[in-house]
């Protein structure tokens, strides 16, 4: 509850943050672009290395603008996905899915109840979502989510499914990863941007993979909503021999690079990388080949005190679940060896500097929150 609270500090605090930020000449786009890492040692036991673009504007993934107000409008719309997983759902195998998420009515009591309510909601859209994304989804039935086992070991609540969420689920044949990622990223992003590489670039070859899978979501809230467009390899059962964490290894890739989009301006926050390890036991990072942040706490939020200079964040560093962030300061760029860390040894000494709460701080919580909504997508995600 108090982290809750925190977080809904920081938005509310995010127009005073900001304006503090450009004054500073440190700017904020509404594109990011987010490398996320997941070593999953506890429960599937898979390596999941994906590329998240994502945005809260129209302009950079070309949503019509009467589908999203409508859509946000609505109220009852957790979600829209669009999505070539395995199995994007319990009971539907080897086809690529709409799922349409809808607020379970809690004055519904039986499952005729609710599914009547959740199709009465989701075919209001099915129609101009599949000539937004040029499909011919057909309804296959609708899906109750009863928990979410992954939600619940990363300590998060389920934003995109989970208890209280309600598909419906529309599918089609399943399309390969790579020309259904190239066909979705030309209609919704603009050339500019695709022509700007960086992480899409990674993505884009990323695709290739015979274990890559795309994600397209539309997450309203009640003033925006959040595009994002991801591509995830997964590698099966490769977690539990892994002592020594390489990102980029499982990108496919030796250096990253960030957009051209941002060489306009000094966006430090826009491009993030991100790594989750779940373990079975207590662990801890060591043999940190980068550079290391210094930091402070804020609101039990481990925040760098200097977001001009490139480096890495761990919060926490040490237990059963870790968490680093890799923010590249005034860096274009990133070579995998620069990225390199342990699991286990000696124990980190980092400089977690006490110094007084300084406004452009939280900019980077407002980011971080974006970035670990990004992430835990996947996480949150449609699984068997």
């Amino acid at each position: 509850m108090q982290k809750s609270l925190f977080v809904i500090g920081m938005i509310v605090f995010a127009s005073i943050s900001i304006n503090f930020a450009f004054s500073q000449e440190i700017g904020l786009s509404t594109f990011q672009e987010t490398a996320q890492f997941f070593v999953d040692k506890s429960i599937s036991k898979n390596v999941t290395a994906s590329i998240t673009l994502q945005t809260t504007s129209i302009q950079e993934m070309k949503i019509p603008s009467e589908l999203e107000q409508k859509i946000r409008e609505s109220g009852n719309i957790s979600a829209v996905t669009l999505t070539n997983q395995n199995q994007c759902i319990l009971g539907v195998d080897n086809q690529s899915c709409i799922l349409i998420n809808v607020k379970r009515n809690p004055e519904d009591k039986n499952f005729l109840q609710i599914q009547n309510t959740t199709l009465r909601v989701a075919n209001q859209f099915i129609d101009d979502i599949n000539q937004v994304f040029d499909t011919n989804a057909k309804l296959h039935s609708t899906f109750i989510h009863s928990n979410d086992e992954t939600s619940m070991a990363l300590e998060t609540s389920g934003i995109i499914s989970g208890k209280g969420t309600v598909s419906a689920v529309y599918t089609m044949p399943m399309e390969d990863t790579s020309s259904m990622y190239e066909k979705i990223s030309a209609l919704l992003i603009p050339k500019e941007i695709r022509e700007d590489g960086g992480f899409y670039d990674v993505a884009r070859n990323l695709s290739i993979n015979e274990n890559a899978k795309m994600t397209f979501s539309i997450i309203p809230s009640e003033t925006k909503s959040l595009m994002q467009l991801r591509l995830t390899a997964i590698y099966p059962n490769t977690a539990p021999s892994i002592t020594e964490i390489n990102p980029l290894k499982f990108l496919k890739t030796d250096e990253l690079k960030r957009s051209k989009y941002f060489s306009s301006g000094n966006y430090p926050l826009n491009s993030i990388i991100q790594v989750v390890i779940l373990s079975p036991e207590d662990t801890k990072v060591s043999d940190v080949k980068g550079n290391i942040l210094p930091t402070q706490m804020i609101g039990n939020e481990m925040i760098p005190t200097d977001i001009t200079k490139a480096g890495w964040v761990f919060d926490p560093m040490e237990g059963q679940r870790i968490q680093g962030k890799y923010i590249f300061g005034d860096k274009s760029s990133v070579r995998s060896e620069e990225l390199v860390f342990s699991l286990g040894g000696e124990h980190l000494k980092v400089d977690n500097t006490k110094i007084e709460f300084d406004e452009s701080i939280a900019v980077v919580t407002i980011i971080t929150i974006v970035a670990i909504a990004a992430a835990l997508f996947y996480l949150k995600g449609y699984r068997k």
